[in-house]
């Protein structure tokens, strides 16, 4: 992989050999113009489609993204015509940019995609159709929802199925709702890959819980995988159903802690009572394991360079080295990038939690969060929201929520999924709609319990805990972040 030094030296040559040549101006550097541009929501009067049109495959594909994040509907013509682009990284990204804008108007051609040799094609299709269908601009759903169907069922890539299983749910209001959960039913019930049982299981949960069969969910509380029993439990709590309370009594004594602590929450529900907002105490209906040993707390801290204070918003010249984006297959389109990525350590008063940060899908937030550290702005903020199974979140120096340094930063959406451990940025709320704001992050983020894809629409995911997520068992709203530190990057 290139370092960015060399890409803005072989991105010159390839777009702007030409004038260095007659005497002109340099042109600008293409990773930084394009976030630039991203950032201010803006086409640049066809400087991304310019880059778009780049014979090099890494420039057109970062452009696509880019088009897409700005929302703007003029970029939709730009994107459709990279739909039978010969490089399947470049159709891919504009497949993923036609559905953050989800315009809808191309959405037979989606569905068609659904069927493309590259994995990456078919991911970003899925992604898409999903997307019109939370936005209703899908002119034929139940015709999305049966090729979605058909994608679950016959797809030779469990990354891809998976994906299917979580757009479905958004489906679940549609006229072919009962055939969707029946194909669900059965993802879970077959031998397939774990990760697709488990993402059919969230759907079920999710969009069909009240269409279950009592014997479908009484086998799934019985699974050896703990996360489709946690959904059977979600979806028993949301049925409501008081003749169905015997079934969660013994899922308080599941060898899983977030198995136990959805159980009280469902029990919860059952009674009429609403979901725990705030976890101050550990129930002692919870059994959590012991603390494991720390492996990487003899890796030193970098020092910081920064004096402490309030951080300012990030600039374009202060976003940290990535890696470059090319997805031709499913795992590529859905992963950070190979290479070296930045670390951190989140030091608690429980333990030590370790982050990778993926700035190659989320770069001016990886800079900020950076940034906002080496501040030591962080430091000794409380876990002021935990939710059980659902999220910790902090980095609010009022510890209640409502504080931030004053800045918002730019949503930096991709197809990063908001399961396990993923480390995203909170935003703020519109108090009429409930719905996130866009470009309303700041400071404070989350990491997730156990799956939440229904976040993967607004949020920005920029990293992933890699150690230590035992720590976050122990934790209640009492806790602290002591410091978040950066530590050696590491190579994926």
């Amino acid at each position: 992989m290139l370092a960015w030094g060399s890409f803005y030296r072989k991105a010159i040559v390839t777009l702007g050999l030409a004038g260095l040549v007659m005497g002109a101006a340099p042109a600008p550097a293409p990773y930084p113009t394009m976030l630039r541009l991203e950032r201010a929501r803006s086409l640049g009067s066809g400087q991304l489609a310019a880059y778009l049109a780049s014979a090099d495959e890494p420039i057109a594909v970062r452009a696509a993204l880019a088009i897409g994040r700005t929302k703007q509907p003029a970029g939709v013509a730009l994107l459709e015509a990279h739909l039978r682009d010969p490089r399947d990284a470049v159709k891919a990204m504009s497949i993923y940019g036609l559905g953050l804008i989800a315009s809808g108007s191309d959405a037979p051609a989606l569905v068609s995609a659904l069927r493309d040799p590259s994995g990456a094609v078919r991911v970003a299709a899925v992604d898409a159709l999903g997307r019109y269908e939370a936005a209703k601009r899908l002119p034929d759903p139940s015709a999305a929802a049966q090729a979605l169907l058909q994608t679950l069922v016959a797809d030779a890539d469990p990354i891809v199925q998976s994906r299917a299983a979580i757009a479905l749910e958004l489906f679940r209001a549609e006229a072919s709702a009962p055939s969707i959960a029946a194909g669900l039913e059965r993802a879970v019930e077959a031998r397939n890959a774990p990760a697709v049982r488990r993402d059919a299981m969230w759907s079920l949960f999710r969009g069909y819980a009240d269409r279950l069969p009592i014997t479908f969910l009484r086998t799934a509380l019985r699974d050896r995988d703990d996360v489709v029993r946690i959904e059977a439990v979600r979806a028993l709590g949301k049925r409501k159903r008081a003749g169905e309370r015997p079934l969660l009594l013994p899922m308080l004594n599941d060898p899983s802690w977030r198995v136990q602590e959805q159980a009280g929450e469902s029990l919860r529900a059952i009674a009429g009572k609403p979901f725990t907002a705030d976890w101050k105490a550990i129930p002692a209906s919870v059994h959590l394991p012991a603390l494991s040993a720390d492996p990487l707390a003899a890796l030193p801290a970098l020092p910081r360079t920064i004096a402490p204070g309030k951080p300012k918003a990030p600039s374009v010249a202060g976003v940290p080295n990535a890696p470059l984006l090319d997805p031709r297959t499913a795992a590529q389109m859905t992963q950070p990038a190979p290479g070296m990525h930045p670390r951190v350590r989140i030091v608690t008063t429980k333990g030590n939690v370790y982050v990778t940060l993926f700035p190659e899908w989320a770069p001016l937030t990886v800079a900020n969060f950076l940034n906002v550290a080496a501040h030591g702005y962080y430091d000794n903020n409380r876990w002021f929201r935990i939710v059980p199974d659902f999220v910790v979140q902090t980095g609010d120096p009022n510890d209640d929520g409502n504080g931030d340094a004053g800045y918002t930063i730019g949503a930096e959406e991709n197809p990063l999924a908001q399961g396990t451990g993923v480390i995203s940025m909170g935003m703020n709320y519109d108090s009429k709609t409930n719905t996130p704001l866009r470009d309303s992050a700041g400071t404070q983020y989350y990491v997730t319990l156990s799956p939440q894809y229904h976040l993967d629409r607004d949020f920005t995911v920029f990293g992933q805990v890699t150690s230590g997520f035992d720590v976050l068992a122990h934790l209640v709203e009492s806790d602290r972040v002591i410091r978040v530190e950066r530590i050696a990057d590491v190579r994926l």
